[in-house]
């Protein structure tokens, strides 16, 4: 059963987490649908791993299953034998706004005066408490504390001939980052805020029908073809073979897609803004090498979302690539509370070092981010107990001095601490010989070539939209516990 405490090893777990990974599918035979959201999610695992959950319709009627804990675990046999239909979504959660708790596991499911409703959301409402508040307001009842909910009854509410009327009647009142899948009795509805702070995509499927999904790697994976992006404000209908696009808002002046999809969220093999996250990271760590050189021995990766960064750096820098740690990665989601012996390993449960490749090393040690500054430091000692000589940190984007508000939980500004340190004493804290991050110039020119259009609000305080209302992520815990 899921509970509301916190994960044992969260202390060592010094990452942005990832928001949420969207999935819908429609198709005109109705062949496997539930085992082509289950294998779209299996391929969005990486977006989040607290739950999962999958909602099928078969024309007329909606069946769902979901529960906490990972795709493959969340699904059996027994459970998708009855997840038969034409058309389908499903969802891949961590939570951003609400917490990790039963209740708030997607897809959300109602029934309405026009048939069954089911939703699943990527990114998070910085208006979420006035809507909750206008929902209560008309005496709606609330039942979990996602904004999730929010976006559903107000959905489930709205006038208007089609479901595409009233997404579009809706939209307006939206404010934040929104990439969606909606279930209706006979389609699967997608659309994206007009920012296109998160990324979203659909495709063909070969044998007839459309997918839509967070990351081009799920599309691949079922051999989508004709795969393009949804664009901001676009609403996107899937009915069989049948895919029919409309522009409901008009996108915004300046676009917002989040930077950090390319540093560190998306799978490396997806592609977005006719990106490979996989090449872009490669040159992050170009960038890198030519902003901080250093006279060093060898070049390794906190693995595994540096690995590319790491054979970027090496290669600009001409000082070699190799592996120093090695991940543990079944460890993530284990519930079973560790002995206080083991607790105080922390990072060393996660991480062992290769001290064959260390020992006498003047090492350079790349990572994607430095969040809360708990696991970098354990790492370089780590490294140190190896018997490297010299431990030089280098980090893939600028110092995280603000919050997101647009679905990454990053934390609060007392918890990042780039926000309460300078670069020397965040060196001095985690025991690194060296420490320099990536300029946000030079991010920019490996993700884009210096173009505009990206959200580096987390970087330099500055939001694209409005965030002075954006609620806490626990803020609407204290009525439902």
């Amino acid at each position: 059963m899921l509970t509301d405490r916190a994960h044992p090893f969260d202390d060592g777990d010094d990452v942005p987490h990832e928001e949420c990974g969207v999935f819908g599918v429609s198709t005109p035979d109705g062949e496997g649908i539930a085992q082509i959201v289950f294998f779209g999610l299996f391929a969005l695992q990486h977006r989040g791993q607290e739950a999962a959950g999958i909602a099928v319709s078969d024309g007329s009627r909606v069946r769902m299953h979901k529960d906490s804990g990972l795709v493959s675990n969340v699904f059996t046999p027994a459970t998708m034998a009855g997840l038969s239909g034409y058309h389908g979504i499903g969802h891949t959660r961590y939570s951003t706004t609400g917490a990790n708790a039963l209740r708030n596991i997607q897809p959300f499911l109602v029934e309405t005066m026009h048939g069954p409703l089911a939703l699943g959301h990527n990114g998070n409402l910085v208006n979420a408490s006035a809507l909750r508040e206008e929902l209560l307001g008309r005496g709606f009842g609330l039942t979990a504390t996602s904004d999730t909910e929010v976006l559903t009854l107000m959905l489930a509410a709205a006038g208007g001939k089609t479901w595409e009327d009233r997404l579009e009647r809706t939209l307006p009142a939206w404010k934040g980052a929104y990439s969606l899948v909606m279930l209706v009795d006979d389609r699967v509805i997608a659309v994206r805020d007009p920012w296109g702070f998160r990324p979203l995509h659909v495709g063909r499927l070969p044998r007839g029908g459309y997918a839509v999904a967070s990351e081009t790697c799920a599309l691949n994976t079922l051999g989508c073809v004709d795969i393009s992006e949804v664009g901001p404000g676009e609403i996107v209908t899937l009915r069989g073979a049948e895919l029919h696009r409309r522009q409901a808002l008009t996108p915004a002046a300046g676009s917002a897609r989040c930077t950090f999809e390319f540093v560190y969220f998306s799978r490396p093999d997806s592609v977005w803004a006719g990106r490979n996250m996989h090449h872009v990271r490669q040159r992050l760590g170009e960038e890198l090498a030519a902003e901080s050189p250093v006279e060093a021995d060898v070049v390794i990766p906190v693995p595994d979302s540096s690995i590319p960064a790491a054979i970027g750096y090496s290669r600009a820098s001409g000082i070699p690539h190799n592996d120093g740690l090695i991940k543990n990665r079944y460890i993530g989601r284990t519930f079973i509370e560790p002995t206080q012996e083991l607790r105080d390993r922390g990072v060393a449960m996660k991480f062992n070092a290769l001290a064959e490749n260390l020992a006498g090393k003047r090492v350079v040690m790349i990572d994607d981010s430095l969040v809360r500054g708990t696991t970098a430091g354990p790492l370089v000692k780590l490294i140190r107990e190896a018997g490297a000589a010299e431990v030089h940190l280098r980090i893939t984007c600028p110092p995280i001095t603000h919050p997101c508000h647009f679905g990454v939980d990053m934390g609060h500004d007392g918890d990042l601490m780039a926000a309460r340190l300078s670069i020397e004493e965040m060196r001095q804290h985690i025991g690194a010989d060296s420490l320099a991050f990536l300029s946000l110039d030079g991010m920019m020119r490996a993700v884009s070539d210096s173009a505009p259009g990206y959200c580096n609000a987390c970087f330099t305080g500055r939001y694209p939209i409005e965030v002075s209302d954006a609620p806490p992520k626990l803020s609407f815990e204290g009525v439902l516990s």
